[in-house]
């Protein structure tokens, strides 16, 4: 547990050439491991085919992925080989596609005409008796022609074909426009609302000529289409297990990571030479997934080889993985970096929480993180920003938007904006005085240390005496002091042109003395946020009372 990330460790694994494809199948099922090719053999086993077969994969994984199975795990026997087992994949889905090429297409089939039936449905019951015949609609010809149309919000264009008869049945933003006409018109109609993205609903052919008859009609007919789908999804399901599809597509996804992360391998007649990078401090994981397999192998943690850069990991405990993604969304941090994510795990449930102040509220959205952290890992964010949406929620006396139902134990937002706002403000102070005692950190990891101290140090004094006035004026002047700091300290670490670094470090200092200026008042927001969201639960409630 540290702010410090570290370096991923140097593996080198020996193994046979027989279990070389169960043993990286291994590998990669650890989720640890960056392979990387280092060895003085002059022998390599290229993957070029595996590349081959993969492109032929994804053009059917294109066409038929939607009805495709989840990948099975596989446990690769020892004998397992790495380059005909993806071929011999392939082929089986192949076989599988063509036998199952018809299916899809009733699949397809059906689901437009389900789809056609279920907006009929809707029509129907928006329209009741005022609903114009559709049997003779669908029927209409060979002079006339009938349609059905559905468009999206804003209604068709104000130019229509003259001697078409309309009828409009609007519903949730959607517009139902029935029409019959001369062909020819209703050709001319039919271009004129697909520029408006207007669909034509399909009319079935057995459609009842009775009104009353038409909702049990099209609900029988839901009903059949429901239950053919359903057949023939299983037949579906029934060829993909006749051809052992989900093992072929476990086979192919292996095939994907090994052309992904391994261009080629060090190889013998007989052996085989594994490098990389594994995020484990030590090789034991590695040995218990080995092991697991039965493989036979060879295992060392070593220094790296000489010019490699390798992998930062992170190393944060459980309650602090969540905050990581912040961190990775500017790349993940280097050696000699902080890792802000365990005092992230504290400031962003702070600021959410101060924010979004109710007991209600707030224990509400850290049960939907709870229940949702397993289908969606960002979602384990609300947990923390939740429970101290709670804690927020007792200090401002909120209970799911009311303020009579607990006294505070600190104050009503909206009794007392400035202490709210002047809070928030103190807040951002403490978060931006943490990023700059994490940049002297480092310095210091950097071997910098006395070079910061000469610098950025009269930075961080400057900013003290700005911020400390709110205390006492008299601390003003630690800004021009640390100014100065900040420039003679920047000539005195340049042993060359010293007056171009004296302007240099001008300009620079500005610079960042508005940045913080601006990143501090920015923290007014947080303020802002919990008055507008107790304003908003307050009118909420007095609207709830009026009514």
């Amino acid at each position: 547990m540290t702010l410090r990330p570290v370096s991923a460790s140097w593996f080198e694994l020996l193994t046979s050439r027989e279990e070389l494809g169960a043993t990286l199948d291994c590998l990669a099922a650890t989720g640890s491991v960056q392979l990387e090719a280092y060895s003085r053999s002059e022998q390599r086993l290229a993957l070029p085919d595996l590349r081959t077969t993969l492109v032929e994969y994804e053009t059917l994984a294109r066409r038929y992925g939607h009805y495709w199975p989840r990948p099975t795990e596989l446990r690769h026997a020892p004998e397992h080989d790495l380059l005909e087992a993806p071929r011999a994949a392939l082929e089986g889905v192949r076989h599988w596609a063509a036998a199952a090429e018809p299916l899809i297409l009733e699949l397809e089939h059906l689901a437009q005409e389900t789809e056609a039936t279920a907006l009929l449905q809707q029509l129907q019951a928006q329209s009741g008796d005022a609903l114009a015949r559709l049997d003779q609609l669908a029927h209409a010809g060979p002079v006339l022609a009938g349609r059905v149309y559905l468009l999206p919000e804003g209604g068709p264009p104000q130019a229509l074909p003259p001697d078409v008869l309309l009828q409009r049945v609007a519903l949730e933003g959607r517009l139902f426009l029935l029409a019959v006409g001369p062909v020819e018109q209703v050709a001319l109609l039919d271009q004129a609302l697909a520029a408006r993205k207007a669909r034509v609903i399909a009319l079935p052919a057995d459609l009842p000529s009775e009104a009353a008859d038409l909702g049990a009609h099209l609900e029988s007919r839901r009903q059949a289409l429901v239950a053919r789908e359903h057949a023939a999804r299983t037949a579906l399901d029934a060829l993909g297990e006749r051809h052992g599809l989900a093992a072929g597509l476990g086979e192919l996804a292996l095939a994907a990571w090994l052309v992904t992360h391994v261009p080629e391998l060090p190889v013998t007649e007989h052996f085989a030479w594994v490098t990389g990078w594994c995020a484990e401090t030590s090789d034991a994981p590695l040995r218990t997934a080995l092991d697991a397999r039965d493989l036979h192998y060879l295992l060392r943690f070593t220094p790296a080889p000489e010019n490699s850069v390798p992998p930062s990991v992170l190393h944060n405990p459980a309650w602090a993985r969540p905050f990581e993604v912040f961190g990775r969304l500017m790349g993940v941090p280097g050696t000699r970096e902080a890792d802000p994510s365990m005092l992230l795990a504290f400031v962003a449930p702070l600021m959410f929480g101060y924010m979004f102040g109710d007991v209600v509220q707030g224990a509400i959205i850290a049960l939907l993180g709870f229940l949702l952290r397993n289908r969606m890992p960002a979602l384990r964010l609300l947990v923390p920003g939740g429970l101290m949406a709670v804690v927020f929620g007792f200090a401002f006396g909120s209970v799911f938007a009311r303020e009579d139902v607990i006294a505070p134990l600190w104050l009503h937002p909206l009794g007392d904006p400035l202490t709210v706002l002047s809070t928030a403000l103190a807040f951002g102070v403490v978060v931006i005085l943490l990023g700059l005692l994490l940049n002297a950190l480092q310095f210091h990891w950097r071997g910098e240390l006395l070079r910061w101290f000469a610098t950025d140090a009269g930075l961080m004094l400057a900013y003290l005496g700005i911020v400390g006035t709110v205390l006492d004026a008299r601390l003003l002047w630690a800004l021009p002091l640390g100014i100065a700091w900040g420039l003679l300290g920047s000539m005195a670490v340049t042993p060359t042109d010293r007056l171009g670094a004296l302007g240099h470090a001008a300009g620079e200092t500005i610079e960042r003395m508005l940045q913080l200026g601006v990143n501090t008042v920015s923290f007014v927001r947080v303020g802002a946020f919990a008055l507008a969201h107790a304003g908003l639960s307050t009118a909420v409630v007095g609207i709830a009372d009026a009514a």
